[in-house]
């Protein structure tokens, strides 16, 4: 994995956004919710979803999303 990444266009940033949406729906969670779970209880935004959206974006939704919540269980992220 690479380390803190940064969003560089806006193809990118709808990803982040779909990922993001995608999970909360999952959880049946609020989507600020989850992101603050990506980002302040976990380096999972930065670290993860957008140094692998190459890979990550040509996968289903139900991969991306239990990826996903499978990373966020390795990180002990609280769901």
């Amino acid at each position: 994995m690479m380390t803190d990444e940064i969003i560089k266009d806006s193809n990118e940033l709808e990803f982040v956004v779909f990922c993001i949406e995608n999970v909360a729906a999952k959880l049946g969670v609020d989507a600020d919710f989850v992101y603050k779970a990506l980002t302040e209880q976990s380096d999972i935004l930065n670290n993860y979803i957008v140094p692998e959206y190459e890979v990550l974006h040509t996968q289903s939704k139900e991969y991306i999303v239990d990826d996903i919540l499978r990373v966020m269980v390795e990180k002990g992220v609280e769901v």
